[in-house]
């Protein structure tokens, strides 16, 4: 039994038994919803430092393409002068990235959890003090089987993908287009047909959570850009 499935898989593996058991209804899809929440508010503040980060250096980046055109031969000036615009700018370019690793084992985790299922050989890892609730109802409210996938969770939480990419990706006039800009336009439909590609083949419960997480971060940008100042 290893580390990382003590720590982490476990003890969230038996929050979603102890929420479907108490909480739910006895159904696991509202129980995926509460944990998903759960977590979200537990980590709203590393999510919102990544968030904050992110922003600010997608607002900076007509001005960071300045700078490589002024000194393309000189990749030394290019480092230095980027620098003291992240400086003058009160930016930390890797700010965005830390809250993103100490997120990543929880998201990993939770992954496995939605993909090792709710059959009975998964309840042996139950705590004492959680009742194991024998046959999970994979039912979400009475119609969507969490345990196959299903092709609107999928379309659906693409879907979210592409608009939560859209907030964060500035707008740039045609004049200004380069290659930069055209990959980072195709990144917005890339990723969330990626998302739609893999979650056809994945049960619908980690296509249930993916879309409680999107949502979720939609309304924490939309609160942060508005507190900011932004869209």
């Amino acid at each position: 039994m290893n580390i990382f499935y003590i720590i982490l898989h476990q003890p969230l593996f038996n929050a979603l038994i102890f929420i479907y058991n108490t909480f739910a209804f006895k159904d696991i899809g509202l129980a995926i919803i509460i944990l998903t929440i759960i977590i979200k508010f537990i980590i709203y503040p590393l999510n919102t430092q990544a968030i904050k980060s992110q922003k600010k250096l997608t607002q900076l980046a007509p001005q960071i393409k300045e700078i490589q055109e002024k000194y393309k031969n000189d990749k030394a000036a290019q480092g230095k002068a980027t620098m003291e615009l992240y400086q003058k700018q009160g930016i930390n370019p890797f700010g965005g990235c830390l809250p993103l690793l100490i997120q990543l084992p929880i998201l990993i985790a939770l992954f496995r959890v939605f993909l090792a299922g709710f059959e009975p050989e998964t309840m042996q890892g139950l705590y004492s003090f959680v009742q194991n609730p024998g046959q999970i109802n994979t039912l979400f409210l009475g119609f969507i089987d969490l345990a196959s996938p299903f092709w609107l969770i999928a379309v659906l939480a693409g879907v979210l993908q592409f608009l939560q990419v859209k907030m964060t990706t500035p707008s740039v006039p045609k004049k200004q287009k380069d290659m930069a800009s055209l990959m980072q336009k195709q990144m917005q439909y890339f990723f969330p047909a990626f998302t739609i590609t893999i979650l056809f083949q994945l049960s619908s419960a980690i296509g249930l959570y993916w879309i409680i997480t999107t949502v979720f971060t939609i309304l924490q940008q939309k609160i942060i850009f508005k507190k900011n100042g932004g869209n």
